[in-house]
């Protein structure tokens, strides 16, 4: 045992913090350097159950901090010192709340007395955050009266009950603290046995007249489409949304960052959608949508049921807003999805042998042939990103993760349906291309004995590149950059696409130095430049190493545009 085991900072608010840390079941915490957190530094230290690791950028710590909660599901812990460094958690604190990801944001701050002063690293930071958290808590730098002590503990405790419970959100905790920071005492004379509160939240449900109402228009609708945004797996949504498509009037679409996939589900939206004509887009327009989970990636269904607006639209989840995408809501049901359409099977009992509708079938047809139409176009696809996608997620090895960045990298993943995947995320919350690579490198820190695949295009990998240097980064880490000249995205969508100012502005058409900075950060480095070498090159790529791998995978920026939007349009002209 170590010196520094044996002793903890003589500030009580850090000490009550980090007990309360314990008896929550916060076991992660991502901290940043500097001499204001100092105290809260030496408070982890001595936890014997809170594991710690230190990132010195925090904009990128944030990220992975996020990555960690979205794949463990459970609160993780962010601290900083105090000036700018807050600041730079907004990015990742802003996407999870969005995601509903819990984070504990704790900055350590100067007494109030010297903010707004000119002195060192002051700022206003209370509430600099409170756009994107659910709750804001100020901690005063004297807590040596059991009055303070009290307040102390109930805000901590308060704090990690709201970031955990109902509409699950980062909350901030501000701990201001004085002088002298480097205090220490010994553990065995004060070690903080702080008060926990728990909170029971009892089972929800609809009422039983509710749930019969809502049953017998469920019943009674010829063509309803249940539509999953971005989810966390969940085996018993799957389950009983597949039983609810056996009743013919249900048909369900998902994403690839649903993590709901069965056969019977849509899981290429996009793919079906483009192929529709305008006959069948109003031929196939459902009475009743139920969305569920987070944001929906595919634009297409977005746009479809804006133009077709359904008669009904119910939103399903703990939302704590009103959340309108289609502009046609008619319903907000506040409840767990999964628990909300088992009441719906339930419900709706036996009346389902009334329901002769063949809405499922007839999207099932129309997958089918869009399904073709994929298989006939990747066939004669020139080399490209939409190639270079299809032969990675081939490969991908059974139960390995997959993240995404934001661009065209989640949209390529839209078309191929990862069945092998254990899960596969992105930040979605917002859809920043900033912390792609750190979020994933937090997620796959968790779960360091399964590989994780991040999909990412080489401004994505430019912008965050400062993560390769996390000492989490596990040897099962794969990172496969699309290295088109940047921004793909941009020359595909219509809004920039033919802009003059494209290649200056918009795109990064300048040297990526990928080879170096992965030598420099201790990388493995591999790179294709055609189809035949990729295919020769991704086992390599997937096999067992003792050091992560960056592939880089270099293709035409125009082309590879050119053949994602050919994809599109291949539907209405066969």
């Amino acid at each position: 045992m170590s010196e520094t085991d044996n002793i903890s900072t003589d500030k009580d608010s850090c000490r009550i913090l980090v007990s309360l840390f314990e008896k929550h079941g916060v076991v992660e915490a991502v901290v940043s350097p500097g001499s204001r957190n100092a105290p809260l530094m030496m408070a982890l230290n001595a936890s014997d159950t809170i594991q710690t690791t230190v990132v010195i950028d925090e904009r990128s710590a944030a990220f992975i901090a996020l990555g960690k909660a979205s794949v463990s599901d459970r609160p993780v812990a962010l601290v900083c010192t105090s000036g700018t460094a807050l600041l730079n958690y907004a990015p990742a604190v802003a996407e999870a709340y969005y995601r509903k990801i819990p984070l504990i944001v704790v900055s350590a701050d100067r007494p109030m007395e010297w903010i707004d002063q000119d002195d060192s690293q002051t700022l206003r930071q209370y509430e600099a955050l409170a756009n994107y958290v659910k709750g804001n808590y100020n901690i005063p730098a004297d807590c040596t009266t059991e009055t303070m002590q009290w307040y102390a503990n109930r805000v901590v405790n308060d704090a990690l009950i709201s970031a955990a419970s109902g509409r699950r959100a980062p909350v901030h905790i501000n701990i201001q603290l004085d002088a002298p920071l480097n205090g220490v005492c010994a553990i065995a004379d004060t070690r903080w046995t702080s008060r926990s509160v728990s909170m029971v939240q009892p089972s929800a449900s609809l009422a039983a007249d509710v749930a019969a109402g809502l049953a017998d228009v469920l019943a009674g609708t010829p063509r309803v489409l249940v539509i999953v945004g971005f989810h966390n797996p969940d085996p018993a949504l799957r389950s009983v949304l597949e039983r609810m498509s056996r009743w013919g009037n249900v048909a369900v679409m998902t994403e690839t960052v649903s993590n709901i996939y069965s056969p019977r589900f849509i899981n290429d939206i996009d793919a079906v959608l483009c192929s529709l004509s305008e006959e069948e887009r109003a031929e196939m327009r459902p009475d009743l949508v139920i969305t569920c989970g987070g944001a929906i990636v595919s634009r297409f269904i977005k746009q479809y049921l804006r133009r077709m607006t359904p008669c009904e639209h119910w939103h399903i989840g703990l939302s704590n807003t009103t959340i309108d995408c289609f502009q046609s809501l008619t319903r907000r049901i506040e409840m767990e999805t999964a628990p909300f359409f088992c009441q719906m099977e339930s419900a709706v009992g036996k009346s389902v042998d009334s329901i002769s509708h063949d809405y499922y079938g007839r999207w099932m047809l129309l997958r089918a042939r869009a399904c073709r139409l994929h298989e006939q176009y990747l066939a004669n696809a020139p080399w490209s990103d939409l190639r270079a996608v299809e032969i990675l997620l081939k490969h991908l090895p059974q139960g390995a993760a997959l993240q995404l960045s934001n661009g065209t990298s989640v949209r390529y993943a839209q078309l191929f349906p990862p069945l092998q995947c254990s899960r596969c995320d992105c930040n979605r919350g917002v859809s920043g291309i900033d912390g792609s690579t750190s979020t994933a490198i937090g997620a796959a820190s968790v779960c360091p004995d399964v590989m994780t695949l991040l999909l990412t295009g080489d401004m994505s990998a430019q912008y965050d590149i400062g993560a390769l240097a996390a000492p989490c980064i596990p040897a099962t880490f794969r990172m496969a950059v699309l290295c088109n000249g940047g921004g793909g995205i941009f020359r595909f969508i219509d809004a920039t696409r033919s802009l003059p100012i494209l290649d200056r502005f918009l795109v990064a058409d300048r040297p990526f130095p990928l080879r170096q900075l992965a030598e420099a950060y201790g990388f493995l480095y591999m790179e294709a430049d055609s189809e035949d070498r990729l295919t020769d090159m991704v086992p390599a790529f997937f096999a067992p190493s003792s050091k992560p791998v960056i592939l880089a995978i270099h293709t035409d920026g125009d082309i590879s545009a050119a053949t994602l939007r050919g994809y599109f349009t291949q539907g209405a002209q066969s």
